[in-house]
């Protein structure tokens, strides 16, 4: 995953060079990482991150290189997601990549191994500091999916340090339709109550999509503030195709992330601040794909930052990246915090219609 490694990388098709990736880093020794100024620190959702920069769900999906990931130097790994039941997923191929237009499409179909089998790897951890996060699916033929994350939290709690409820991949069909309002306040109170009632009971997240109107937003923060949601991650993958340069790919169907979904993810993330203030905890993914993308993610509202494409595309040297430019914007805008920084520029980016 170094940039001298993905031009190599890139020769494969692109699943499979993942697949290269996550064995490459089972193998690296495993390190304690330099430690991050102190101005990164994120406290939130009662939890220490030591810097806001991880690697966002779908990259490690069956939870196997966490360790490495968090040594690496990322303040948090999201694995998953996770269903209840091990399923394969769509046919192959169903990853492309779009290098002129630093995307890529997606149409995996929830791929894993399943909770048991993510639970016991889970438990054979050892952990040595850094967070880590489980993103919650429902299985495609489930006849229950609010029962598929019920039991998804029962199972995962003792093992992660928070849940993000994932009702927004566009893969599995009919899922992202848990976003409308009486169907996610359903969901989220079983969920919520399932959190109550678990072994441990850990923040509850919300995954949203960025194919939602203004209106479909004010229905998903009722349900936020009415069921105590912990905090919402903006956002997934796009249905839409703004202006690709990959004509051919693009028609593929599946989500696309990466940089053209940077603006669209990112006034979705400003308008939810806006409508949650700061007592809502905000994670910005989408897009990130350079320090500024991450400094901006901030700036319209993100607590955390979460990327997968970027390092499809520039491999490790972005995280470093992210935290020099991160850290030099904090110093020229006189911030002592992180926290001081976030969604200064929320109601910039809002102005704009989603």
């Amino acid at each position: 995953m170094s940039s001298l490694s993905l031009p190599a990388l890139h020769l494969f098709e692109a699943e499979t060079a993942h697949r290269l990736s996550l064995e490459a880093l089972k193998a690296l020794p495993l390190a304690c990482p330099v430690k991050d100024d102190p101005r990164l620190a994120v406290s939130l959702l009662g939890l220490s991150f030591a810097n806001p920069f991880g690697v966002a769900a779908g990259f490690d999906k069956n939870a196997e290189v966490p360790r490495p990931l968090l040594a690496l130097g990322f303040g948090h790994v999201e694995i998953g997601g996770v269903t209840p039941r091990p399923q394969s997923g769509n046919p192959r191929p169903r990853v492309f990549r779009l290098p002129a237009d630093g995307a890529l499409i997606n149409r995996l179909g929830f791929n894993n191994e399943g909770m048991e089998a993510v639970a016991a790897r889970l438990a054979r951890l050892k952990r040595q500091g850094g967070i880590i996060g489980a993103n919650l699916g429902a299985n495609k033929d489930s006849t229950d999916r609010t029962l598929d994350y019920v039991r998804l939290v029962h199972r995962l709690a003792p093992s992660i340090d928070y849940f993000t409820v994932n009702v927004s991949s566009p893969n599995t069909p009919g899922l992202r339709d848990l976003q409308a309002e009486a169907a996610l306040d359903d969901l989220m109170a079983r969920v919520m109550e399932a959190r109550h009632t678990a072994a441990l009971a850990r923040p509850v997240l919300l995954k949203i999509a960025p194919d939602i109107s203004e209106a479909e937003l004010d229905g998903i923060v009722a349900v936020v503030r009415r069921r105590a949601v912990d905090g919402v991650v903006l956002s997934n993958t796009t249905i839409a195709r703004p202006g690709l340069a990959e004509r051919r790919l693009g028609s593929e169907s599946g989500g696309l992330s990466g940089r053209p979904l940077f603006a669209r993810s990112t006034r979705l993330l400003a308008h939810a601040r806006m409508r949650l203030g700061d007592k809502t905890p905000l994670i910005g993914c989408g897009g990130v794909d350079s320090g500024m993308a991450a400094w901006t993610k901030i700036r319209a509202g993100a607590s955390l930052v979460q990327l997968y494409t970027g390092l499809v595309y520039r491999g490790l040297p972005l995280l470093d990246e992210m935290k020099a430019h991160v850290t030099a914007r904090l110093s020229a805008g006189g911030y002592t915090t992180l926290a001081d920084a976030v969604g200064g520029e929320a109601a910039t980016w809002a102005s704009e219609p989603m």
